[in-house]
């Protein structure tokens, strides 16, 4: 016949929880720990109920379950002003030990929607030395896990916990374990007005160079610059407070596409420059053409005059040079005519900006809002739905 395991029951009061360290990967917790079990050998006369329980406060004049916390990463007790801790003997031989510890434990964490995501975070206690065929711990029945009331984090919100059993089987054997789920929420207004609006804004300030005049170059140029710094300053803050993980965070995301659109700012003033000096170059080669054709009709004219009447009816039947360039500004005439003849708003709109350069800062103005709001949209559709779905 195999030995009965000593039962032990296990209750756990959270006093709080102090921090939730994303780039460590853990969070530190205070609480009130209680086991009890049943030892025979410590049952006592109570003198016909006169004697209620003994208190001891040293844990080694009794027999001690070997429970520890697999997954802790610094633990102490409390000693300010006594030991906070006391071992009380019924004189059933039942025995409740309660100690007040304060513990760092590790919470692996799986950022994808980071600051738009929820984290859970366990805490998890075993026996190191007993198997179950000696000892097995049960989670009390009722209410296993309390929390303080108005319990307060600063970026975060404990949704619920749940409680569970987690026993694990080795070479050795199989061991008792418990463990506590704790959810937490994370706090989004405090990423909003620290990250997203600033981003936001950066952005917007880097729109303004499409609405200065496209001479104005050390405005612009320092205008894109700046902001081009600044959003790069932004990033490396909030990369500086998060882990190196090998895939892409929510918040990556956005800093790329803000980052992305105020080096595209700067990059349109490029390509506006470029495109004034075409219409520079454009524009005087078309005054030394008209320049040309003004002195080409002139010498006909002076020709004509010198030849007089009598070979004035034969001109028309001789072939010049200047009759090719006549020809070929009727026949743009009627394409314009014929382009003119097909109404087009965009066209109609855009005529009213003679260069390139100026188009280019007009379709500026209305595409790189338009894409950036498209992107918000899908941004905040995707990683809102995707909140509740990706929680592991």
């Amino acid at each position: 016949m195999s030995p009965v395991p000593t039962i032990v029951f296990v209750n756990i009061f959270l006093r709080s929880i102090s921090k939730i360290d994303d780039y460590k990967m853990e969070y530190s917790v205070q609480l009130t720990f209680r086991e009890q079990w049943l030892d025979e050998r410590l049952k006592f006369d109570d003198f016909k109920g006169k004697i209620k329980y003994l208190t001891l406060t040293e844990s080694n004049r009794v027999w001690m379950p070997d429970l520890f916390f697999s997954n802790e990463k610094e633990g102490h007790f409390h000693n300010i002003i006594m030991p906070n801790v006391y071992i009380r003997i019924f004189p059933y031989g039942s025995v409740l030990y309660s100690i007040r510890i304060s513990l760092t434990l590790s919470c692996p964490m799986n950022l994808k929607l980071y600051p738009l995501d929820r984290q859970i975070c366990s805490l998890r206690m075993a026996s190191y030395g007993w198997t179950t065929d000696d000892l097995v711990f049960l989670w009390k029945e009722g209410d296993p896990v309390q929390v303080v009331k108005n319990l307060h984090l600063p970026r975060f919100t404990l949704e619920k916990f749940l409680t569970d059993y987690c026993n694990s089987k080795t070479n050795t054997g199989e061991y008792s374990c418990l463990k506590v789920d704790l959810m937490f929420k994370r706090e989004f207004s405090y990423y909003l007005i620290q990250i997203y609006i600033p981003c936001c804004m950066l952005v917007i300030v880097s729109w303004v160079s499409f609405w200065l005049d496209q001479s104005a170059v050390p405005a612009r140029v320092s205008l894109g610059v700046t902001t081009l710094l600044t959003m790069a300053t932004q990033t490396s803050g909030i990369n500086a407070s998060l882990p190196p993980v090998s895939y892409t965070k929510a918040i990556d995301v956005w800093t790329g596409v803000c980052l992305t659109f105020v080096f595209g700012a700067l990059l349109e003033f490029a390509l506006v420059n470029y495109a004034s000096r075409s219409d520079m170059h454009r524009d005087n080669m078309q005054k030394q053409r008209r320049q040309c054709e003004l002195e080409h009709a002139a010498q006909l004219e002076s020709d004509l005059l010198e030849d007089g009447g009598a070979t004035f009816a034969m001109k028309p039947l001789v072939r010049r040079p200047g009759e090719t360039l006549t020809l070929d500004k009727i026949r743009q005439c009627e394409v314009h005519m014929q382009q003119a003849q097909r109404p087009n708003c965009c066209r109609t709109w855009l005529a009213k900006f003679p260069t390139r350069s100026k188009r280019i800062d007009v379709i500026s103005r209305i595409t790189f809002p338009l894409v950036f709001a498209l992107f918000n949209l899908t941004y905040w559709s995707t990683y809102l739905f995707r909140e509740d779905s990706d929680v592991d």
